[in-house]
């Protein structure tokens, strides 16, 4: 199975608005290193019967067409914070190749959250054209085994501090975004885990997000063969991290391909 990394930023992406010239604060991050070139956090899980979209953010439209990713078959939402759902609009482009609407995947409050902001996206489809998206929700309690584009798919609660996220495992592969504390249950669905794509915000500690010194003992307690970090702020300088990261422990860059073997 193929995961591919639609962008692998923080809310604000790399470079953040502002800088001096006006082209973007770059923080400790080297502007001439492609790689600390970030959009905001999403991937796309080549499944055995299509492909599975997770978030829908702002700088999604341009991600699929960067990335070459012709159709999306199903889309899953981690939850409902502005970075991962604002793209949602450009949904009924995906619906207008799949010629239907879309299943999509969330937990209650997230689903509750989606359909107040974005009421018209969740509308009974009324055919023969999309001229919004079209979404049809099924509600996700973490735990449940997914069945997705004949992928099965287990999902399991996050500590966002602010609100909880959903976490995805399928097969040896896991990926968790936007998460801080990790509750044992969560842990014991990412025990086995082979390659775990996971946010790391900022080296010191943050208060929403896991910092460098959290993931190194959650991969340290749980016995992670391969780490690639994402959700990365401007503190994630990618030679940086190059050089002083373990082995067995990465950064991400938009457009990286992980090639889960199963």
């Amino acid at each position: 199975m193929l995961i591919t990394i639609l962008g692998c930023g923080g809310s604000t992406g790399v470079p953040t608005l502002g800088g001096a010239d006006g082209r973007g604060d770059w923080g400790a991050c080297d502007p001439t290193e492609p790689r600390n070139r970030r959009t905001r956090s999403s991937i796309v899980i080549d499944a055995p019967e299509g492909r599975i979209l997770v978030d829908t953010g702002p700088d999604m439209r341009a991600q699929l067409l960067a990335c070459g990713i012709p159709r999306i078959d199903a889309v899953i939402f981690t939850h409902a914070h502005a970075d991962h759902v604002t793209g949602i609009d450009d949904v009924r482009l995906l619906n207008r190749i799949a010629g239907t609407p879309l299943p999509g995947f969330a937990t209650e409050a997230t689903r509750e959250e989606l359909e107040r902001r974005f009421d018209y996206a969740f509308r009974p489809w009324v055919p023969p054209l999309f001229y919004r998206p079209v979404l049809e929700m099924r509600t996700v309690t973490p735990g449940d085994v997914l069945a997705i584009c004949g992928a099965d798919i287990r999902t399991f609660d996050q500590d966002h501090h602010v609100m909880h996220t959903l976490g995805l495992r399928i097969g040896a592969f896991a990926y968790s975004t936007d998460v801080v504390r990790l509750e044992a249950a969560a842990l014991e669905t990412l025990a086995g885990t082979d390659t775990w794509l996971v946010g790391c915000f900022q080296r010191p500690p943050h208060l929403t997000h896991a910092g460098l010194d959290v993931v190194l003992a959650w991969r340290k307690r749980l016995g992670i063969r391969r780490v690639i970090l994402t959700h990365m702020g401007t503190d994630m300088d990618w030679a940086w991290l190059r050089a002083n990261l373990p082995p067995g422990v990465e950064p991400a860059h938009d457009g990286m391909l992980i090639d889960t073997g199963s």
